[in-house]
This record gives C-alpha cells, sequence and structure tokens, in this order.
C-alpha cells in the first residue's frame, strides 16, 4: 500500500562527458528547480558514451556541491565501499555533513553506499575486485565500522546520517538493508519490488527490524508515469532520474517535478 511518506524526487548527476562548470551550473538549477535530492555516482570512468570521456571524482565533488547548495540533500548513487577505508569514509560522509549545514545547523548529506561492480575502475586503480560475494561481505563488515566511527568524531555529525543502500540481492544485499539502511534503493519494476518487498521483510524479521522504518527508493528515467504510481502504489516514494552530459535534460526533470506535486496534493 502506499506509504504516509511526501514523494520525493532526486535527480542523479552523472559527472561525465562535461566540463566541472556545467556540473555545478546544473546542480544549481536543478536546486532551483525544487528537486528533493541530488545524487552523483561514485566512478572514475564514464559509465556510457565515449570510453574515456570527461569524468570527474565523486567526494570532491559533493563536498564543493554542499557548499554550493542551501537546501537539497545530496550524496552518491552510491559510494563504493571498496574504494576507501571505512573509517575514512565515515570520516568524510561526517565532514561533508558539516559543509552542508551552512545557515541551517543541519547537514544534508545522505551516505548512499554500495558493494561496487565495475570492474574497469578496479582494475586501473589498483583495487582487488574480488568476487560479488566477497564484496557484499565487505559491505557488511564496514557499515558497522562507519556507524561506529560516527559516534567517535569530533565533531559529530548534525544529525544521523541517513543511509540509502543500493543493490537488490535477495539473500545479501537485502539483509544488509534491513540491518542498516534508512533509504533502499533498486531499479525494480512493480512485480520485482512487491516480490523483494516482502523478502526484505523477512529479513527485517530475523534481525528485529520494522522495514516500514525504509524508504523505499526506484530509478524511473526509462518508467513512465504510470509505471512510477504502480510503484507508489507498492510503497516507493523517492524517485531518481538519471541525466548525463556533455548536455544535461532538465525537460524531463521538469516533467517529474510535475508529477510529483500531484501526487503530494492535498
Amino acid at each position: 500500500m502506499p506509504s504516509t511518506r511526501p514523494v520525493r524526487l532526486a535527480v542523479q548527476i552523472a559527472p561525465q562527458h562535461a566540463p566541472y562548470e556545467k556540473i555545478r551550473d546544473t546542480a544549481a538549477e536543478l536546486e532551483e528547480l525544487g528537486v528533493d535530492i541530488l545524487f552523483n555516482w561514485d566512478h572514475f570512468f564514464p559509465l556510457s558514451g565515449e570510453r574515456d570521456g570527461l569524468h570527474f571524482e565523486s567526494w570532491t565533488m559533493l563536498a564543493a556541491l554542499a557548499e554550493q547548495t542551501s537546501r537539497v540533500e545530496l550524496g552518491a548513487l552510491v559510494n563504493c565501499n571498496s574504494y576507501r577505508n571505512p573509517h575514512l569514509q565515515a570520516d568524510m560522509a561526517r565532514t561533508i555533513d558539516h559543509i552542508s549545514a551552512h545557515g541551517t545547523g543541519t547537514g544534508r548529506f545522505i551516505f548512499g553506499t554500495g558493494s561496487g561492480w565495475f570492474e574497469r575502475d578496479y582494475d586501473e586503480y589498483g583495487y582487488e575486485f574480488g568476487t560479488v560475494g566477497s564484496r557484499l561481505d565487505a559491505l557488511a563488515r564496514d557499515l558497522p565500522v562507519i556507524e561506529e566511527r560516527w559516534g567517535k568524531l569530533n565533531p559529530a555529525p548534525t544529525r544521523e546520517i541517513p543511509i540509502l543502500i543500493g543493490g537488490g540481492g535477495e539473500r545479501k544485499t537485502l539483509r544488509i538493508v534491513a540491518q542498516h539502511a534508512d533509504i533502499w534503493h533498486s531499479f525494480s519494476d512493480a512485480p520485482t519490488l512487491e516480490r523483494k518487498l516482502g523478502i526484505l521483510a523477512t529479513h527485517g524479521d530475523a534481525v528485529g527490524r520494522d522495514v516500514s522504518e525504509i524508504e523505499i527508493s526506484v530509478e524511473v528515467s526509462r518508467k513512465t508515469h504510470a509505471e512510477a504510481e504502480e510503484l507508489h502504489t507498492l510503497g516507493g516514494t523517492l524517485f531518481t532520474v538519471g541525466i548525463s552530459g556533455p548536455h544535461y535534460d532538465l525537460a524531463k526533470v521538469g516533467d517529474w517535478l510535475a508529477w510529483r506535486d500531484a501526487l503530494n496534493a492535498p
């Protein structure tokens, strides 16, 4: 059934095929348009288009966008857990949380994370690729370390930093979601989402978590409004649209914003 949470729209600005100035200006325009969240991604090379095209690193960009913006939440969709020590990840997240708190005292950073998958990143930057299972095991091991480090940092984060976990693996990923996530992000269609929500609930029972606390996020870049409404009926409330350089298409963002506002209307 539909959640009582308001519907939110996130836009993932792919940090590829565009100069930084274009990315910066696009972020400013999206905040002005009224999107709820800005995401980038945590890769070192383009995921589409020219293989060696323009590309920028995620976390340093997020720090700059945190200073530039004043209202939108922001984060990576998603951070690759394999690329950084968990204590460092916690400290970086806490620092961006504070940078983004200017003017209000409350941060806007979302810690979006996942186990990683893009083998070229690993090969060219010298990380061990391992297996899907070993990367998920590392994520399960590192998330408690990150949460514990947040409790030790001085100054502490300005708020309980929301954890978004991306992925749909039914045995390991959804169990990690049940244990740690405030937001679960997937690429599901409605039948898949319905089935996986049942699996997530089972994991929640196993770890003693009420999974209704978890916000459901779904990618809708290639979906229709009618398909998104099916997802909303199942409990989805955060809908993510991806845009890529060199020419970021904001027309479709406006279309999804109007859809969001219609659903949220009294």
